[in-house]
């Protein structure tokens, strides 16, 4: 039937129609997904460096206040020599107060050193665990970026192979049926044609009367809904 042959490409069109409209927005979400995605490595890389930079820092330090741990002993070690001379109960008290403060510088860095070796202790999990981390992210998202990148690049040349398979079949299409499809087309987006579900459009679910449904199964001609414009069709999931 001539009809059933319009529908049928009416249907074709509706799916090239969608897959160019796929098309088009993935030359926007395509690049972000990209984007994401570089942004993942460059992140968990950052991270890392962040992490090794501050061992680096960390180590430093340590080793300063290693040095200056090692003159405070040394001074404390002076002191307590010099108690051994002292002939005056002024000059007992100002070396034992000398030597009560050395102490106590040597005790705050030994915290402080102590703190510093388990920071470093962290930092170095963390290290490894991003390492880890970065190698995977690194390895997961450039199978994905090539992928990606791939059907950005590609994405004209589907398009106007598409373009190319619309341009054929509308020029077959009776003209009236497609002027109906291209101006639902533009007020309602893709889904153009709809089936008819529990005796309603399944694009706006209006009901639809028993007279037009019967209509509508002989086939023999075009109906839209009364409500949304869209074409109407039944198929054997309708009812």
């Amino acid at each position: 039937m001539e009809k059933d042959k319009d529908m049928e490409m009416i249907l074709k069109l509706q799916a090239i129609d969608y897959e160019l409209g796929e098309l088009d927005r993935s030359k926007d979400y395509l690049p972000d997904m990209i984007n994401n995605l570089e942004s993942e490595m460059q992140e968990t890389s950052s991270a890392l460096e962040s992490f090794e930079k501050e061992v680096t820092e960390q180590t430093l330090l340590h080793k300063k206040l290693d040095i200056e741990l090692a003159a405070l002993n040394q001074e404390l070690a002076k002191l307590q020599k010099q108690m051994q001379v002292i002939k005056t109960n002024k000059e007992y008290d100002a070396l034992t107060n000398e030597i009560v403060n050395r102490k106590l510088k040597i005790s705050s860095t030994e915290e402080e050193i102590l703190k510093i070796l388990t920071n470093i202790d962290d930092l170095k999990e963390k290290i490894k665990e991003y390492k880890e981390k970065l190698e995977e992210v690194n390895k997961n998202n450039t199978t994905q970026l090539a992928y990606l990148r791939k059907e950005l690049n590609s994405i004209e040349d589907k398009i106007k192979i598409k373009e190319g398979e619309r341009k054929n079949l509308t020029v077959r299409i009776d003209k009236r049926l497609l002027s109906t499809y291209e101006r639902v087309r533009k007020g309602r987006g893709d889904q153009v044609v709809v089936t008819i579900k529990k005796r309603a459009c399944t694009g706006c679910y209006k009901g639809i009367p028993p007279q037009k449904i019967q209509e509508i199964r002989k086939g023999e001609q075009i109906f839209t809904c009364d409500n949304c414009g869209r074409i109407l069709i039944w198929t054997e999931d309708s009812s």
